[in-house]
Order: C-alpha cells, then structure tokens, then sequence
C-alpha cells in the first residue's frame, strides 16, 4: 500500500471555517473517487468530527490521543457516514501535552498506517504541539482566512516551517467566508480579491478559487438533533457546493502529482540521522581508552564494554575512558573524603556516596596558582547536574606516600599520568569529568543526547574554573 497523502487544515485564529473545510473536503474527495480511502481526524476537543461521521452509538475503543502514545493509527479508525473513515476526537490531548516535546510524533504514528489514500487532520485555532505535529507531518497546509487579522497570523505557520527547514510549497492560503455581497472601489472589487492580493503581496501560494460565506452552509451545523450535515447532500444549490468541489479536485491532483510523500522524506531523514549517530557513537567508541583508567582493567572489548561505575574525559577530549567504580570510590574516600578507615563496598558510607554520584559531576584540575613541579596541588570539584559547583577541595600530590612499613606509590598517580600531567610530569591546563554511569549499559553516556549533556555541562563548568 503507497504512503499516504497528510492534508492539515490549520489556523492559529479561530472562526475562519476550519472544521467545515475539513470534513466537507473529505467527503468531496470520497464522492469524487469511490476507491480512495479518506481518513479525517481532528486534533480539537468539539467532536464535530464525531457528531458527523458516526455511525455507531458504542464507545470507541481508542481515540486520537492514542497516536501519541503508541496507538496504531490503522486500529484506531473507525468508518463513518459517506465511505469516510475518521478516528473518534478526544478531549485528553491537553493532558498529553506536558509530555510532547517534539513535532515529530505524529508522524512516526501516521508511518505505520498501510491504509494509503488521503489522511485531513483538522487542528485546534492556536499553533499548540499538537497543531505542530500535524504540520510536520503534511504534504498540503490548507490555511483558511477570512480577514485582514487572519492573513496576519499566517506567518506564524510560515516562520514554523522556517524553523524545521520545511519547505513553503507545502502551504496554501484559502480565503473562507467570504461575504460576497461586499465590492469596493478601486482595483480589488471584493474580499476574495483583496485578501488574495494580499498574500500574494506577502509572498503566499494561493490554492484557486474561495469559499462563500453562506447562511445555508451555517445551518448545516445547527438543528434539534444536533447531527451536522454535509455540503454535498444538503447544500447542492449554493455556490459553496462548486466552491468545495473545485478545492477537493485540486488536493486530489496534487495527490497524484506528488510521488514523494511527505512522510517518506521523514523515514528517509530519520534513516539519515540515524545514520550518523551510529557514526558518531562508533567514532566515540573507538576512541576510548580499553583499560580502567586506575587499575588498567581491561572493560573495552570489540564486542561489548564490562561493567564500569564512571566515565572519565578531559577538556580537550583527548581521553575518554571508564573507572572501575571501586577504583574511584576508593580514591575519593582516600584523597578527598579524608577517611582514615578503609571503606568497603558493602559500607553505608559507600551507598550514600554511590547515591549522591549519580546526580554529580566530579572534576579533577590543577589547583589554582600552583605551576611548580615540586608543590603541586590537586583541586576536587563536585558539581550538580546543572553545571552548579557543589563543593570544592584542594590536596597536596606526592607521588610516594607513607604507609604502615614502607613507601608507596600514590594511588592518584596512574589515573593522573593517563589524563592530566603532561610530558614533564606537571598538571596541565586540562580538567577532567567523571560521570556515574549505568553499570548494565556503561556505553550509554556515547549516545548523542546523553554525550551532548555531558559536553554541554563541562562548558559550564569550564567558566567556573580559574
């Protein structure tokens, strides 16, 4: 089954005759051409939708709110009056807002349908995530307008497509309700004119023709039973009739002439990205160090990394690696924390420490005004999850230290040798972050949003640093 064809009949203003363009449209397509499946849904909560197209009096078993949260598009129509298929309206989309941070969504959903023909979305008079998916997702952007203010707020939609580098072919501006018993003098005799002048003025695609304000059409949607009747079988006498099949025959030859759908550019871009991610994951992967940066463990393997507790980097990304989480405890409470007892994993101090690093960033840097060889110092930062430091602790490097019978190497020096000293055997300008991470899944911090917070939040705290 070919991809389908995504109609969006959008408007950040209401009055302008959305709803009536939508599902009269869907019904004109359907009468046109028997075999083409129509599909219609609206993203608002009036249920015109409903009250038109329902044949049943059973509840429905899913709703517009489900395609965004998982629901199969095809599982969710239901057909309805006319030969239109529509899925029931929902007055939860509100609720689901907070949750949608992406126009995206309603594309992956509408990809799955193999129902094919042509899918109209009405949407809400205001330019909501949920209208934004819906332009996202569209092949034509039908825009009604009726006015002056109407055509104003036109450029919202515009500047949106500018902002998701979407093309303006897409758009088509619709004068709706106009009021054919108003001329003026002068060259643009009447509104349509008008209006058309204006957008065209702006830089706006037109589609051909308008659709009249009608008294006729507007008590289509008003009687005691509270059904809504179509254009086409109870307003045939009235120009909007002609009007609304003239728009119909232009959406259905832009369905034909248009090959490449909308929704295959996505899947296509989607691959793309995907495409570079793993890329950029691989890249990342290869350049880790293959050895605990403490106790030169091997975690790196070709074929998976062995449970790690931190990911360690410099500033200057010239080393990246995994600390045993052991490893790193031990030097924390050690060199840092003062313990003068040995801390053991199964300790509460540990748990509460483990507790605390996952909400933390730690960051190792030369001690501030401190260049000479013999008196270096180390600075110990904790920072919080927004780049905010925590705290801060300075301690002196010795390479040997006294222990109980003899001399003994610092534990600090092989995680400094591999990350911060430089040549000489002096701490360089770098800092390095260690990050608690997913024992199960330690590569994790390599994926792109997640090495994205992690490179955003070393920049702020590299301005926080002396």
């Amino acid at each position: 089954m070919s991809t389908p064809y995504i109609v969006t009949i959008a408007s950040d203003k209401g009055g302008v005759g959305k709803t009536t363009l939508a599902t009269n449209l869907a019904i004109y397509l359907k009468a046109m051409h028997e075999d083409l499946p129509v599909t219609l849904f609206s993203l608002d909560n009036h249920f015109s939708v409903d009250r038109m197209f329902r044949l049943s009096q059973e509840d429905s078993s899913g709703t517009v709110a489900d395609l965004f949260t998982g629901g199969r598009f095809d599982d969710l129509m239901e057909t309805g009056e006319y030969g239109v298929q529509f899925i029931p309206s929902s007055n939860q989309l509100l609720e689901l807002r907070p949750d949608i941070d992406h126009p995206a969504l309603l594309s992956k959903a509408l990809r799955r349908s193999k129902s094919g023909g042509i899918i109209i979305i009405d949407t809400r008079p205001d330019l909501d995530v949920f209208t934004q998916n819906a332009l996202f997702a569209a092949d034509r952007v039908i825009i009604p307008v009726k006015d002056a203010p109407s055509l104003e707020n036109c450029r919202h939609i515009y500047d949106f497509f500018d902002k998701h580098n979407l093309s303006r072919r897409a758009l088509r501006i619709l004068p709706c309700l106009i009021d054919g018993r108003i001329h003026f003098d002068g060259p643009f005799r009447d509104p349509y004119q008008l209006l058309k002048a204006y957008a065209l003025n702006r830089g706006y695609r037109c589609l051909e023709g308008y659709i009249a304000k009608s008294p006729k059409v507007e008590s289509l949607n008003t009687n005691p039973e509270g059904k809504i009747y179509p254009v086409l079988t109870h307003g045939r006498q009235t120009d909007v009739h002609v009007q609304l099949a003239h728009v119909a025959r232009q959406v259905y030859l832009d369905s034909i002439e248009k090959q490449q759908r909308r929704l295959d550019d996505i899947r296509q871009e989607e691959a793309h990205s995907q495409e570079v991610h793993q890329t950029a994951f691989l890249k990342r992967r290869r350049k880790l160090s293959p050895s605990c940066l403490v106790c030169d463990h091997t975690l790196v393997h070709d074929d998976r990394i062995d449970p790690a507790g931190y990911f360690a980097m410099t500033s200057d990304g010239e080393v990246i690696g995994y600390l045993e989480e052991e490893c790193f405890a031990k030097l924390i409470f050690r060199y840092f924390y003062g313990s003068r007892r040995s801390v053991e994993p199964n300790d509460p101090i540990w748990d509460l420490f483990r507790e605390t690093a996952q909400r933390s960033y730690f960051v190792l840097h030369r001690a501030p005004h401190t260049r000479n060889f013999y008196q270096q110092q180390l600075s110990f930062y904790r920072f919080d999850e927004t780049g905010l430091e925590v705290s801060h602790k300075i301690v002196e490097l010795h390479e040997f230290e006294k222990r109980l019978l003899s001399k003994e190497r610092s534990d600090l020096f092989p995680l400094l040798e591999r990350t911060l000293f430089d040549n000489e055997g002096r701490l360089s300008d770098t800092f390095l972050v260690l990050r608690k991470v997913s024992t199960d899944l330690p590569e994790e911090i390599l994926f792109d949003q997640s090495f994205n917070d992690l490179t955003d939040c070393m920049a702020r705290i590299r301005k926080q640093l002396p």
